[in-house]
């Protein structure tokens, strides 16, 4: 067995102090969604948010929604955002696409605050 050094002593405890830093980075995203929804199935909402009515509810459409939705539709006065759920299991939407989120209707909230008060415009499909 070898010898504990100082050198191998700090090393270590730098390795180690590197994976629980790493660890608390990723902790915070994780928390961010309610217990039991980080990889779960989302739930269905319809709210009114700083004055914008936000609504989603699985689509249960094939396609293009499918594939990148999710299997959700999600709306923002009505006009539909267009969302995608990455393999993290966060979501994005064509509004806020570099800011993941942890749920459906806080891509649409985050929607919402990104647009100040602009209307949504509809996403043209291709």
């Amino acid at each position: 067995m070898p010898e504990l050094t100082r050198r191998r002593a700090l090393t270590t405890a730098a390795a180690l102090a590197a994976t629980a830093g790493a660890a608390g980075l990723v902790a915070p995203a994780a928390s961010a969604a309610p217990a039991g929804h980080q990889h779960g199935s989302p739930e269905a909402f319809d709210e009114v948010y700083k004055g914008r009515r936000i609504q989603g509810r699985p689509s249960g459409m094939g396609g293009h929604h499918h594939e990148h939705g999710g299997g959700w539709s999600v709306f923002v006065d009505g006009v539909e955002l267009h969302v995608m759920r990455n393999a993290d299991g966060s979501w994005i939407s064509v509004v806020s696409h570099y800011d993941p989120v942890p749920t459906p209707r806080a891509a649409a909230r985050a929607a919402v605050d990104e647009l100040q008060g602009a209307p949504l415009l509809p996403f043209p499909a291709n």
